[in-house]
């Protein structure tokens, strides 16, 4: 058996590990992990990943959890361009500056309001308009620092090529938009007054293919869109998702 990755592509990290293996042609099979149905709670799951999280990664007997572990190891075992993960220090550095402060500041950030926005009104469950509002806030000042601090008037997140970097915060970014359009902040567009940052967007995904993009957040788009068709939820997984509503600060 050759290369498998374990994703549900309503998942942003997902999405960011399959973006990066289609881009640079790997060879890999795609197993669907359906997190709504619970699917990575499951023994045949958990025998792939312990964490019974996606994306997960089986090549051979060898297996691999978390995001940013196996792009740094499909990335070596396939010997991808440089660009995605420079062997020079300082480049590298910059990448890791870049991807260590992702995790809380826009992950955790950014992630937030597809819960408080469409999982959570899926199973009945509404997050105040306080939270709700605490956490734009929190993601305005999130998208000043991504301009300001990392971007600046540099092409790519962290030099004059793409990155590891940018895939991870663009697909955090660009979810945002389909969410948006079914809620109360509809107004809401991360790029919109924001010219560099919507430049960038634009080089990422030509760099990518505007078909592979597209491709990629379908079952994103057709959550938001129609999240009536995703009602069968098992009891087991609504109980899940109420206790991570409960910690939305």
């Amino acid at each position: 058996m050759g290369l498998e990755l374990y994703l549900d592509l309503i998942s942003q990290p997902c999405r960011a590990v399959y973006l990066f293996a289609k881009a640079n042609g790997l060879p890999f099979e795609v197993r669907s992990v359906e997190l709504l149905k619970g699917q990575h709670l499951l023994d045949d799951f958990t025998k792939v990943n312990s964490l019974k999280r996606v994306p997960a990664l089986k090549d051979g007997d060898f297996t691999l959890a978390e995001c940013v572990a196996i792009l740094h190891y499909l990335s070596q075992k396939y010997n991808t361009p440089a660009h995605w993960y420079p062997k020079e220090l300082q480049a590298r550095a910059r990448v890791e500056e870049y991807l260590s402060w992702h995790g809380d500041s826009i992950r955790g950030t950014f992630g937030t309001m597809l819960w408080i926005r469409v999982l959570g009104p899926l199973i009945d469950v509404h997050i105040p308009k306080e939270k709700a509002d605490k956490n734009m806030a929190g993601m305005v000042q999130a998208l000043q620092h991504l301009e300001q601090k990392f971007l600046q008037d540099k092409p790519f997140l962290t030099g004059d090529k793409i990155s590891f970097a940018d895939l991870m915060a663009l697909e955090e970014l660009i979810q945002l938009l389909p969410v948006f359009l079914q809620t109360v902040y509809s107004g809401f567009d991360v790029f919109e007054g924001r010219p560099k940052l919507a430049a960038w967007r634009g080089r990422v995904e030509a760099t990518l293919g505007e078909k592979l993009c597209q491709e990629t957040r379908e079952a994103l788009h057709k959550l938001c869109a129609e999240p009536r068709a995703f009602q069968d939820i098992p009891s087991f997984m609504k109980e899940r998702m109420k206790l991570r509503l409960t910690r939305i600060p």
